[in-house]
């Protein structure tokens, strides 16, 4: 029996696989830290065998849902009651960098969109405009502009309740649905997360229905301009020349043109939005698995005149109602009344379970490994290989093969997450011995994806090839400037390091053009941009630990700019911190960036330290400094502080706190640590 086998037999005794090993007192600050860490998070796994942790956004996601059952009549005081506490304490924790409001990540600046909408929720909660917090926020956004500034998923939102004419939102009709490939703008060649938000959106906007039930709000107070009399609406910053003005001109005209549209063309427009939101409805995981979709799929339907009883619709209220978190007031003193509620803009299970696999197999420890025979087992099920999703637009005739981030979202599977997921079966194989043949298989039809996905230039996106459209992020319905999904680095990293650490060497195709869109996009100080993670640590690190898989030697100029650069943004505290305002203005590059870094984070500090060790910096000053840092903010429970949002939906616009990384990063480079330390090697053999 192979020691998979055994421990997978040992796995389903749960009184044996995960009984701590007997520690003396006095081992090492370095064993007892991790053995602290493990144990914490053999604590959270799931009766199943996966992870997940909460996913925090901003105050948008709560006030969003709040407003989408008001919007129908579905009032439920005590859940109100628990979403104001989350609200009014999130203003009242920001109040030094907000001025009253709130921000898109902790410790961040007033986002006048964001406030607007909590604001907007707390008045229909029914918190008076005289309240000190409230008067707080309306002086605050009315020192940033006034609610005329807000973006246009705001301003959307806005219109649904008769705050401001539909005239302030661009128009999208359904008709977009109708549109052929050679148009400049198609379905196909954006990001599919605006996919599947614009298109129920569209039947939306083009409908304009009327909440169910009367607010009795008025938004008046937020605007520096009455509302009906503004006439000039911010546009994004980022977008460019011609376009801007060649896309403004088309807004304009179809303002004045939109009701003159033939309704044979609309009905029919209409059914194609319909059916492409039924098909991808996705059970109760939801439309795109993202809460704005999930929102909008309801809307649409409402639009239609679909029944609440329809189970499609009953399909989509279960989605969004998944996404709720309710936390207990568990602090000392609390009444029993003093939990809150927020919602998650999604779930990540299957990110969280292929990381934390990663963190527990760098252990070493039996009853570690035994917990990620069970996680992986897990995640064999949700491998998609019977769903050409929309990424088959771009890649007709490829096989399905990947998985997903979410529990379940067959339509949108993503490299980043077959990646790590690849990188996690291969690992426990080569260190566990023994495979069947359902993880080769697994494996390989993964490989044959991922490679198949993989962009011209080299890189890769997170869900699509070639979504390098950069024209349409002018139009004025992408004020947000993340329409799009083209390669980034962080995404291209993983996939290296998975094609490397199965053996595929620079004869590789794939491999010789990842590692020259590498090297190709560090910054000139060294370090690399993180799109999906904050930001140019979490960038740095994927970069450096997927060329160190592929081969270059610590003494590679690539490698040495990379050491030199994360030593140089050390804190003197020993760690690693940046925050979000990292990453560049709309439309600026690197050098236009905030080069000041944040204070240190435990997940960002984990990054940093993984990178310089697969950089060859295993015993250089710096690493031993972030570890002691690491040390010395480890919990009781063996978990580690965290309440800085060190993940990126889209940089400048929408950032996530994963609650599951400062639990799994400090562990999994304590434990490499050790290893490297112990073992006749300084050098990192892992792809991650």
């Amino acid at each position: 029996m192979s020691r998979i086998q055994d421990l997978a037999a040992a796995a389903a005794r749960p009184d044996l696989a995960l009984a701590e090993e007997d520690a003396p007192q006095d081992r090492d600050p370095l064993d007892a830290a991790i053995r602290r860490a493990t144990t914490h998070l053999l604590d959270r796994q799931q009766a199943d065998g996966h992870w997940v942790f909460e996913l925090e956004a901003d105050a948008t996601i709560p006030a969003e849902y709040l407003m989408l059952k008001r919007f129908f009549g579905k009032r439920d005081p005590a859940q109100e009651a628990r979403i104001g506490r989350y609200l009014r304490r999130i203003q009242a924790q920001e109040a030094a960098t907000c001025a009253g409001g709130w921000p898109l990540f902790h410790g961040g600046p007033l986002d006048i969109s964001c406030s607007v909408k909590a604001y907007f929720a707390l008045r229909l909660i029914g918190d008076a405009p005289e309240a000190p917090h409230m008067a707080r926020a309306r002086d605050a956004i009315l020192r940033a502009g006034g609610a005329e500034r807000s973006n246009v998923f705001t301003r959307a939102t806005l219109a649904l309740f008769g705050q401001v004419p539909w005239r302030a939102v661009p128009v999208m009709p359904p008709e977009i649905c109708l549109l052929p490939r050679w148009f400049p703008f198609h379905l196909s060649k954006v990001s599919y997360w605006a996919r599947t938000v614009l298109v129920p959106l569209t039947v939306v906007m083009a409908r304009r229905p009327r909440p169910l039930a009367e607010t009795g709000v008025s938004l008046r107070e937020l605007f520096v301009t009455p509302p009906e009399m503004v006439r000039r609406w911010p546009g994004g910053a980022h977008a460019a020349e011609p376009w801007k003005t060649l896309f403004g001109l088309l807004d304009g005209a179809l303002q004045r043109t939109q009701h003159l549209f033939p309704a044979a063309a609309r009905a029919r427009a209409e059914a194609v939005a319909e059916a492409f939101v039924t098909e991808r409805l996705n059970g109760e995981d939801g439309l795109g698995a993202i809460y704005p979709a999930m929102a909008n799929a309801i809307w649409m339907y409402h639009c239609l005149g679909v029944p609440p009883d329809d189970p499609r619709v009953v399909t989509a209220w279960a989605a969004v109602e998944k996404l709720v978190m309710d936390r207990p007031g568990d602090r000392p003193g609390d009444h029993p009344e003093a939990g809150e509620t927020y919602v998650q803009p999604c779930l990540s299970p299957i990110w969280d379970t292929a990381l934390v696999a990663h963190a527990l197999l760098e252990t070493g420890e039996p009853r570690a490994e035994a917990a990620v025979v069970r996680g992986l087992s897990w995640l064999l099920d949700r491998q998609v290989t019977d769903v050409a999703g929309d990424w088959a637009d771009q890649r007709p005739g490829l096989a399905p093969g990947g998985w997903a981030f979410q529990y379940a979202n067959p339509h949108y599977p993503d490299v980043d997450d077959t990646a790590v997921v690849v990188l996690a079966l291969d690992r426990a194989q080569k260190q566990l011995g023994g495979a069947g043949p359902r993880l080769g298989r697994a494996v390989s039809l993964a490989t044959d994806w991922v490679v198949g996905m993989q962009s011209k230039g080299g890189g890769w996106g997170a869900f699509d090839a070639d979504n390098t459209h950069h024209h349409l992020n002018s139009i004025p319905f992408a004020d947000h400037g993340a329409l799009l999904d083209p390669p980034t680095a962080d995404v291209s990293g993983r996939c290296l390091a998975m094609l490397a650490q199965l053996g595929h060497g620079p004869e590789h195709p794939a491999v010789r053009q990842g590692i020259d869109y590498l090297l190709a996009e560090q910054e000139p100080d060294g370090s690399w941009y993180g799109r999906w993670g904050v930001n140019y640590v979490y960038g740095t690190w994927s970069a450096v630990t997927a060329l160190n898989a592929a081969g270059l030697p610590p003494e590679h100029p690539a490698m040495r700019k990379a050491v030199a650069w994360l030593t140089a943004r050390q804190n003197e505290d020993g760690g690693w911190g940046e925050d979000g305002f990292t990453y560049p203005r709309c439309g600026g590059t690197h050098a236009d960036a905030d080069v000041r870094m944040g204070p240190s984070t435990a997940s960002q500090t984990a990054w940093a330290l993984l990178a310089l060790m697969a950089a060859g910096a295993v015993d250089a000053p710096a690493v031993e400094r972030g570890a002691r840092w690491l040390l010395g903010q480890q919990e009781a429970h063996g978990g580690w502080p965290e309440e800085d949002y060190t993940g990126t939906g889209f940089p400048r616009v929408f950032y996530l706190r994963y609650h599951g990384y400062a639990q799994l990063f400090p562990l999994w480079a304590l434990a490499r640590l050790r290893m490297l330390r112990k073992g006749n090697s300084r050098r990192v053999v892992h792809g991650l």
